[in-house]
């Protein structure tokens, strides 16, 4: 469950720690070198696995730069097996990017990280970014939501798949240019203020991407994400009627429009922070890749007091996961 992810409470009233400085990361990675050995730091902390074997005893090769196995003695790259893997580009723009990503309030373009960089070529630095994107989620999908748990689901301006691109334009929630996705929010334990009908805190947040609101496909998310023992408030869709059998209590109710923020009001701020960074940012997001984009927005926000951490935690993602990244642009 998220509970194990950190070690303190993360209510809205908690001090957030300070981030790394820009200075404090130049200071600190000043160059190739200084990243790299960083990264076999990293690597070998997490522990180094031999692809072939399954052995975890290694040599450190100087000469080579690359990990040897005892065993067998198969030899991996220092990137190898991480969310570098197969990349050309220099261990200290990923450093880079990491900072960037961990250390803003919102988030970096591509474009801007290319001219930031100074590199030629758009799309490996396009790449890059989605790749530690594809491992925040996968950090994410580790862990469920549990206690009081929000669900609803929002719809995502992105591109027109090119398959229904020359078909009529259809109007609302149907439309070709929207995404559905799934938003589920943990609030937190405290009781509604005489200000506020809402609950004082949000603890944690998952947004799925969904092909349809079919009852299936929501109850095989909520399934994987929510944690039994809890308790879903909803709206009384009939997307939602199953979610008795998943968990222990269903609170469902018809809401009307202007009540969205008084019984969901937690997972509809979730979602308007989200469309909002996406629009100031992004231009233009293809449906296949929003659920990256959606993948950074909830790891930031569910360690949003992590402060220097941050860049740790992110870092361990990294050499956790091996690149599956696959991509046409």
């Amino acid at each position: 469950m998220y509970r194990s992810l950190v070690q303190c409470d993360i209510n809205f009233g908690q001090t957030k720690e300070e981030e790394m400085k820009l200075i404090d990361f130049i200071s600190k990675f000043p160059d190739e070198e200084s990243c790299r050995t960083k990264l076999r730091e990293y690597r070998e902390r997490h522990g180094v696995v031999c692809p072939r074997c399954g052995s975890i005893l290694h040599y450190w090769k100087r000469d080579k730069e690359c990990f040897e196995c005892k065993s067998c003695h198969y030899r991996q790259s220092l990137k190898a097996n991480t969310v570098m893997h197969g990349s050309q580009l220099p261990v200290r723009y990923w450093f880079i990017a990491m900072h960037l990503l961990t250390s803003t309030k919102k988030s970096i373009s591509a474009s801007e990280l290319q001219r930031q960089l100074g590199h030629r070529n758009y799309n490996p630095i396009w790449a890059m970014l989605h790749k530690l994107r594809v491992a925040m989620g996968t950090r994410d999908s580790r862990y469920e939501v549990s206690g009081m748990v929000e669900v609803d689901e929002g719809f995502f301006s992105t591109e027109v798949p090119e398959g229904d691109k020359d078909k009529p334009l259809k109007r609302g929630k149907g439309s070709q240019k929207k995404t559905k996705v799934l938003v589920m929010a943990q609030t937190g334990a405290g009781m509604p203020t005489k200000k506020s009908d809402k609950p004082t805190s949000v603890k944690y947040i998952k947004m799925i991407v969904i092909n349809d609101l079919k009852s299936e496909t929501v109850d095989g998310k909520v399934r994987l994400n929510v944690d039994p023992s809890s308790v879903i408030i909803s709206d009384d869709s009939k997307s939602y009627t199953n979610f008795c059998k998943l968990v222990k209590e269903h609170i469902h109710q018809v809401i009307r429009p202007k009540e969205v923020g008084k019984v969901l009001p937690w997972v509809h701020i979730a979602i308007s922070n989200a469309k909002r960074l996406l629009l100031n940012i992004y231009h233009d997001i293809r449906p296949e890749y929003l659920q990256n984009y959606l993948n950074e927005f909830c790891w930031k926000f569910n360690r949003r007091f992590f402060g220097k951490a941050l860049f740790d935690r992110l870092m361990v993602a990294a050499v956790a996961y091996k690149n599956q990244f696959r991509y046409n642009i």
